[in-house]
């Protein structure tokens, strides 16, 4: 028989997505009491598994960490050897085992009946060890391993996963947490760049283009030089941004243009942001709109300009 691996692929990720659907339909009660478990918490959420059941708990704590939550890993192992000590009383934990029957995970769970510490349980079996000790088990359900004969761990970690994220998603939901929030624990990279503000990335006030609505276009044009952004904000005389003038609006008013005066040539009504917003919604709005430059205002007065390319040093592009 000769060897496909593209319909070996589709096998596998059909099997999987067919456990997965089964885990969405089985959904009730129980994850509801391990959510509000959670956000009650006044602790950490201790995730802990034995093998791959342990690495995925090391994922489900940095996800839950990343949204907020108070999380950490514990091996089971070596809790045994002192480790138990970092679950306090206020901790809730998370243990997953497919069997249930991981003896790693005994003294885990003895140490949580005894100083009556919540123990919420993820597996695939409610009889098992695990199952029986637990305040709340999420039972995985009864789907084949995606490795027809060698039952090596992969849909059982895979619906693991997605229920970890699931928990995740659901407490992030619960507790209010924003984007604003989000940022604060990812700070760096592409993502971090996305999630920095508007005010963190613009040019204040010194160096804002700025004229009155009834400049000349000379003195216009000599700002829009001097300040090197392409375009040029018009105020009032109570110092509101009423119109921007760019390189397409001197286009437009080619003829006569020097007689002009700003508010004759400007666009009225430019499109704005506030300091507070994401730097990722500024480059929405630019790509949107094909624009390159925005003003920021509070209360309809300029406080900041950002360009494209302040996007693009930030790394949001």
């Amino acid at each position: 028989m000769s060897f496909d691996a593209v319909s070996i692929g589709r096998r596998v990720l059909l099997t999987e997505a067919d456990a997965l659907r089964a885990l969405s339909e089985s959904l009730g009660e129980a994850f509801t009491q391990v959510v509000e478990t959670l956000f009650a918490a006044k602790g950490r959420i201790v995730c802990t598994g034995m093998g791959k059941s342990g690495h995925v708990a090391r994922k489900i704590a940095a996800t839950l960490a990343s949204t907020g939550a108070q999380a950490m890993f514990v091996h089971p192992a070596e809790a045994s050897h002192g480790d138990l000590g970092m679950i306090g009383p206020d901790d809730v934990v998370l243990a997953l085992s497919k069997s249930g029957e991981a003896r790693e995970l005994s003294d885990v769970i003895a140490y949580a009946n005894r100083f009556a510490i919540p123990l919420i349980a993820m597996t695939a079996f409610a009889g098992s060890q695990l199952g029986q000790g637990a305040n709340i088990v999420l039972l995985l359900p009864d789907a084949p391993e995606a490795t027809a004969e060698v039952n090596a761990p992969t849909t059982s970690t895979t619906l693991q996963i997605a229920l970890g994220d699931a928990i995740a998603v659901a407490l992030l939901e619960r507790r209010g947490f924003t984007a604003s929030d989000f940022r604060v624990f990812h700070p760096g990279g592409k993502l971090g760049a996305m999630l920095r503000t508007v005010g963190d990335l613009m040019h204040g006030q010194g160096e804002l283009p700025l004229i009155p609505a009834t400049a000349a276009m000379p003195d216009a044009l000599l700002v829009m030089s001097e300040k090197r952004f392409g375009a040029v904000g018009v105020i009032d005389a109570a110092g509101r941004l009423v119109g921007l003038i760019t390189d397409g609006d001197l286009r437009r008013h080619m003829d006569g243009l020097l007689q002009h005066t700003a508010d004759q040539v400007m666009t009225r009504s430019p499109l704005t942001i506030t300091p507070g917003a994401l730097a990722a919604e500024a480059l929405k709005i630019m790509n949107e709109r094909r624009i390159t430059v925005l003003f920021v205002v509070e209360a309809d007065q300029p406080v900041g300009i950002l360009h494209v390319h302040d996007l693009l040093r930030a790394g949001v592009i």
